[in-house]
């Protein structure tokens, strides 16, 4: 049955041992540490070593790293984007991410001009430039949606949001 131990955030447990015959016999366990507790004492002990000198005379200190390869790419992968890079090609996600970006600078350069006249006019040019901003906006997000699917994880990104966008006009 485990019980709350005396010192706060660790448990020990007691229980019978498998291996023994005797009803008596009991296993305690040693108390769980937090991985933050873990994590600080590796910290130390590689402090204490780099204070100690023994990173000093590594195979390979002050060379430069070799980032041709990717060891945590597929190979297969890995080989077909050298091929690729060495033709002057790029995946299509990295293709697709260019024209993504420089279709949202194109936009947002594109809705500050009316944004700008807005207080100059009776209203009816802001109203259509809206219209057309907003189709504009459902364009790139389209564009958006079709990259997050074919790009890795960890690369994905996020679309535009009207209202956050001229919130942002609001703060400038």
């Amino acid at each position: 049955m485990p019980s709350r131990s005396t010192r706060g955030s660790s448990w020990t447990q007691t229980r019978p041992c498998p291996h023994t015959s005797s009803s008596a016999a009991t296993i305690s366990m040693v108390p769980s540490r937090s991985e933050t507790d873990i994590v600080n004492v590796v910290e130390q002990r590689i402090w204490h070593s780099m204070e100690e000198g023994h990173f000093e005379n590594l195979p390979g200190k002050g060379k430069p790293l070799n980032l041709i390869s990717n060891p945590h790419a597929d190979p297969a992968e890995d080989t077909l984007y050298r091929i690729l890079s060495r033709n002057g090609c790029a995946p299509e996600w990295v293709e697709l991410n260019k024209e993504i970006r420089g279709m949202i600078a194109g936009w947002r350069s594109a809705l500050r001009k009316p944004w700008a006249n807005r207080s100059e006019d009776d209203g009816s040019h802001w109203n259509d430039d809206c219209r057309v901003l907003q189709e504009q906006i459902r364009h790139i997000n389209d564009k958006v949606f079709r990259y997050n699917l074919i790009v890795p994880f960890g690369r994905q990104m996020f679309g535009l949001n009207w209202e956050k966008e001229l919130d942002k006009l609001k703060l400038k």
